[in-house]
């Protein structure tokens, strides 16, 4: 009876044991091939060429406008005179699912805005200007996993409603003001051509741009050197030049291979392509200039977390955070001090740009030079 129990208790742990291996193995897998599992929940399944897209907007009404100054709410009165307008691109807030582009009414999407996107990214912004926010039928977070034609055919898709917005900004919001472009993340590649068609060939536009700013993206390098039409900033106190970079976690070195391999920037025929070994643009943003240097973080003005804040509100900056250094063209920056600032949140979460702001001061003062920098130049000179 003795043996026949240690026998029966052996089987117990022999497939306990069996059982704990399993488990193990599953995890072990979920975690190796979880961006192929969840990316394949995401896909539409469907050829983007018989893929019926949502209705557009209008940007003649405010509901196509996530920030419209004016509209009730979305006026914060900007600190100074002189001011200029934002033109703000913001980044992915749609999944994926059946849809390859957002609806623009899809209400999650909408919630993730206004509540993490706008008050973190557009913030910044917001104390030396108006902002103004289209609405856009976005790529889903999904093309951001995929390499294949149809991922890049919904962001083509995507950036003829910012041309559109930007379009309808220029004749019937901006009122001749001079203007500032904002994307971040996929909201940074398509203000990148939106700079590129409809800004850089327009004298009179480019005379009234102040700067760009390309947050969390990858561009080229080269098409921003010193003959560019808007080149990479060498200095705060200069105007009508680009601040870009994406950004890793110092000594992610997996995270950098891959954001770089897996970017998409545009060609000379308005097509996605692979960065195929051409160094990224880096604009160190606690230095406001491109370089190599590395920045302490003393030198960090305000990190902030600022989702759920009401538009317009400030909030409480968190000083020295965080140092940061280019590095082979992607912002490496340091662990956060304060636990607010370290990545929270799911699978998705982990994908879109953070629901805090490293560098919000930073980007505060550094518009707020840049403004200046441009109205002095505008201004005629004395004799």
């Amino acid at each position: 009876m003795a043996a026949g129990r240690r026998g029966w208790g052996d089987l117990g742990l022999g497939l306990a044991l069996t059982g704990g291996v399993a488990i193990v193995l599953a995890i072990a897998a979920v975690l190796i091939w979880r961006d192929d599992i969840l990316g394949a929940l995401l896909d539409p399944k469907i050829p983007y060429a018989v893929y019926r897209r949502p209705p557009a907007a209008d940007y003649s009404r405010a509901d196509a406008w996530a920030l419209l100054p004016g509209r009730t709410n979305d006026t914060p009165a900007p600190n100074a005179s002189p001011a200029a307008d934002v033109f703000f691109v913001h980044p992915t807030t749609f999944d994926g699912g059946d849809n390859w582009n957002g609806p623009i009414a899809d209400r999650r999407s909408r919630a993730l805005l206004a509540k993490v996107m706008l008050p973190n990214y557009a913030g910044p912004f917001a104390a030396n200007a108006r902002v103004f926010a289209p609405r856009y039928r976005q790529a889903s977070l999904y093309t951001s996993l995929s390499l294949f034609d149809d991922a890049g055919e919904a962001r083509v898709f995507a950036y003829g409603d910012i041309a559109t917005a930007f379009r309808y900004f220029l004749d019937h919001l901006n009122a001749g003001r001079p203007f500032i472009i904002v994307g971040v993340e996929q909201g940074g590649l398509l203000a990148a051509r939106l700079v590129r068609d409809a800004v850089a060939p327009d004298p009179h536009l480019l005379g009234r741009l102040v700067a760009v700013y390309l947050i969390e993206t990858i561009v080229p390098a080269q098409d921003y050197g010193a003959a560019a039409a808007v080149p990479a900033c060498q200095s705060r106190n200069q105007a009508r030049c680009t601040v870009g970079w994406a950004s890793v976690r110092r000594g992610d070195f997996v995270r950098a291979q891959r954001l770089v391999g897996r970017a998409l920037v545009w060609n000379d025929r308005d097509e996605l392509v692979g960065l195929a070994g051409r160094p990224a643009l880096c604009v160190n943003p606690l230095l406001g200039a491109v370089g190599d240097a590395d920045a302490p973080a003393r030198l960090n003005r305000g990190a902030a977390n600022a989702t759920g804040m009401e538009w317009g509100a400030t909030p409480g900056f968190m000083v020295r955070q965080v140092g940061a250094q280019c590095v082979a063209g992607i912002l490496r920056v340091t662990k956060p001090r304060s636990a607010s600032l370290r990545p929270a949140g799911g699978w998705a979460a982990h994908r879109r740009v953070a629901g805090y702001n490293l560098f919000y001061a930073d980007l505060q003062a550094d518009s707020r030079a840049r403004i200046l920098a441009w109205f002095a130049q505008a201004q005629p000179k004395a004799g």
